[in-house]
């Protein structure tokens, strides 16, 4: 199955906790992490004075399901310094790892929303998706290239440097 995870920071060295938690995400069990996107700066959403975000995007082949892959991405979080009961909605994270999609998987249940509830919303997604495939089909919302106009106002800066070169798994970043 291909999973695909969005991978966020803004606090504790941002660039630091993303280039981390790409090395957590290939090591997790029955996967294989083969695509990262760039890294990109990205301003906050939700109102909270706040640091702007270190955003990428991961594409995973996993065979764990997806009841399974969602908390192996909050303990890489929780591992990193997470703690999810602390925080305030739409504050500071040290480490957020989104399930984007999986699949073509739509859920509603409350602890497996997909795909993601925010992922037409944001630029931050939508982006690194469309430097993958802009053609890439959300489940229920339409392709990438459709669904970026919507967030052609929200600033994001790609990050020129050696952190996720948007590659291959294995090849020279």
């Amino acid at each position: 199955m291909i999973a695909w995870i969005g991978i966020g920071s803004n606090l504790a060295e941002p660039r630091l906790q993303v280039a981390r938690a790409r090395l957590a995400l290939a090591e997790l069990p029955d996967s294989r992490l083969d695509w990262v996107s760039d890294d990109y700066w990205s301003e906050p959403v939700g109102g909270v004075v706040q640091d702007p975000f270190v955003n990428a995007v991961a594409r995973l082949e996993t065979r764990l399901p997806a009841e399974q892959l969602l908390p192996a991405l909050h303990l890489i979080e929780a591992k990193a310094g997470r703690r999810r009961a602390q925080e305030q909605v739409w504050g500071p994270r040290i480490l957020d790892l989104d399930l984007l999609l999986y699949g073509e998987l739509q859920s509603q249940e409350p602890r497996l929303r997909l795909p993601h509830p925010e992922i037409a919303r944001r630029a931050f997604v939508l982006r690194p998706l469309a430097d993958y495939d802009p053609e890439l089909l959300i489940p229920g919302l339409g392709k990438v290239s459709a669904l970026l106009p919507a967030v052609a106002m929200q600033r994001l800066w790609r990050i020129s440097g050696e952190a996720g070169a948007s590659a291959r798994i294995g090849q020279a970043c």
